[in-house]
């Protein structure tokens, strides 16, 4: 696609359009020569008809011839006729030039009309000057945008389909069971109270699931909206780390995890919605628990940089393989795809915390070496606030 804009080239004319411009540039002189001898009769006749002007014209010629030393000025026609000849040739050179430009804009035209019918992988190669050459910019850069337009309305149809596929798959798994061990429980198919509660017991895990799912995307959904609200406060990230440590302490310590907080400067003051800042800690932690084989220990840093505030959500457990550290923020991604069955994990934690993070104008990323997986956010410490009518809609 690039290649047919920068291999620009001339508007190479038919024969047809060679041989309407030949006609033009005749029809023109005769016009021309017809014009000129009515101009010079015209003229000749007011000379003739007023002595006034007749023996001013006389001076001036004499002027000349005695001034320059030349006698070219004693007949007018050695000045009318070439006066008129520069005349004449500036306006053909403008009447042909003038009908060349049509042409151009007649190639231009059908090149567009091509366009049109549906070839968006062609541009318009001509090289042109002035205007013309600006409109050709123009509708190529036009092309572009629609044709971009179109692919990202086609990822956005396919991101749908994906969407409704992998919600589609991930309810009907716990569905399935759900049914079939209600369905055990209707036909009398068990034999046991022991059983029974078995049977209640796995459809209320597969029905948590569910509804963990649901919960998920329903955030998920939420928070990739454009207008969704966000409480912007003025808080402590230290205190908000810590709190959070605190938190998850008791289920950490369960699988003989330590969590550590290291900050600095002591106090880190910074504009955001807590609620949802929270929430993306969470899930971090929560993925360092459940998929952080092997860890010892899960640190939740934060440290002041210029104009921003950095923190670092890292555990010492296995290392996730390189190429899935650029999906890890896909929806409905996960490294290992029994995880799903283990944990009852989404596989939306990630990316809803990633459109939270955006939400507050920053980033976040995934570092991975055999010592330390890391998560690492960037969020500016200063935030406009969104309009009323922003946050309220």
């Amino acid at each position: 696609m690039q290649n047919n804009i920068e291999r620009r080239k001339r508007i190479t004319l038919t024969s047809k359009e060679i041989s309407e411009l030949f006609a033009e540039a005749i029809i023109t002189i005769i016009l021309l020569i017809i014009v000129n001898i009515a101009m010079l009769f015209i003229i000749s006749s007011i000379i003739d008809s007023t002595p006034a002007l007749n023996d001013a014209i006389f001076a001036s010629r004499k002027s000349f011839v005695e001034n320059l030393n030349s006698d070219i000025f004693l007949n007018g026609k050695n000045i009318l006729i070439p006066l008129f000849l520069m005349m004449d040739v500036a306006f053909l050179y403008w009447r042909l030039i003038r009908r060349y430009r049509q042409m151009q804009l007649r190639h231009i035209i059908s090149e567009l009309h091509y366009i049109a019918e549906g070839n968006y992988d062609h541009r318009i190669p001509f090289e042109l000057r002035g205007d013309l050459n600006r409109v050709v910019s123009s509708i190529n850069g036009l092309v572009d945008s629609t044709v971009a337009a179109i692919e990202e309305e086609r990822r956005i149809e396919n991101s749908k389909d994906e969407l409704i596929t992998n919600v589609s798959h991930d309810i009907r798994t716990p569905l399935t069971s759900i049914i079939g061990y209600l369905g055990l429980i209707e036909d009398r198919q068990y034999h046991s109270e022991e059983d029974l509660l078995k049977y209640t017991h796995t459809a209320y895990v597969k029905a948590k699931q569910m509804k963990s799912l649901v919960d998920d995307l329903f955030e998920y959904t939420k928070v990739r909206q454009p207008s969704v609200p966000v409480n912007i406060l003025k808080f402590d990230m230290v205190q908000l780390i810590e709190q959070l440590a605190a938190d998850f302490e008791l289920e950490a310590s369960k699988k003989n995890i330590v969590v550590e907080t290291a900050t600095r400067p002591n106090q880190i003051m910074m504009d955001g919605d807590t609620e949802k800042l929270v929430r993306v800690f969470n899930n971090l932690l929560t993925n360092a628990l459940k998929y952080g084989k092997g860890a010892s220990k899960i640190i939740m840093e934060a440290e002041k940089v210029g104009t921003e505030v950095v923190i670092t959500v890292k555990n010492n457990g296995k290392m996730i393989p390189k190429k899935s550290l650029d999906s890890l923020f896909d929806r409905f991604y996960r490294v290992e795809e029994s995880r799903s069955q283990e944990t009852g994990g989404t596989g939306l934690g990630l990316a809803i915390a990633q459109s939270i993070v955006a939400l507050h104008g920053g980033y976040i990323y995934a570092k991975s070496t055999p010592k330390w997986t890391s998560f690492i956010i960037h969020l500016p410490l200063t935030r406009n606030k969104l309009p009323d009518s922003a946050n309220n809609s």
